[in-house]
C-alpha cells in the first residue's frame, strides 16, 4: 500500500472489491491503482487463494469481463515482487501485495481481516 493511505487494514470483502476492480476509489475519493503479479507467480496464487478466497482464474475472469465489456480496466501487471514494491511506493493511492520476505519500509503494510 502506498504510504499516503490512512488506515490499518482492509476487510476481505473490500480487498476482493479492490483487486477485482469493482472498487475504484478510496474513502477519501482518491483513485485506486492496483498492481498485481503474473497469474503464474506463486505469490499471486497464494494471495488470491488465502487472502481473497478466490482462485486465480476467477479473478482473471472478472478482469476480462470488465475489459471486454468496456466498463473497466485490468490491474497493472508487474514483473516481480521488487517491481511491485517500487511501483506501489511511487504511485499515490496504489495497492499491491508481496510475500513477507519482500516487505519494505517504502510502502505501508496492511492486513486483510
Amino acid at each position: 500500500m502506498h504510504q499516503s493511505y490512512v488506515g490499518d487494514g482492509l476487510s476481505r470483502n473490500t480487498a476482493r472489491a479492490i483487486f477485482s476492480m469493482r472498487l475504484k476509489r478510496w474513502e477519501n475519493g482518491e483513485g485506486i491503482t492496483v498492481f498485481v503479479l503474473p497469474d503464474s507467480h506463486p505469490v499471486h496464487r497464494k494471495f488470491t487463494r488465502k487472502v481473497l478466497a478466490l482462485f486465480p482464474h476467477q479473478l482473471r475472469r472478472s478482469w476480462d469481463r470488465y475489459v471486454y465489456s468496456g466498463i473497466g480496466t485490468a490491474p497493472i501487471e508487474v514483473e516481480d515482487e521488487n517491481d511491485m514494491v517500487s511501483k506501489v511506493a511511487a504511485t499515490p493511492g496504489s495497492i499491491g501485495y508481496t510475500s513477507k520476505e519482500t516487505l519494505d519500509a517504502d510502502v505501508r503494510t496492511l492486513f486483510v481481516k
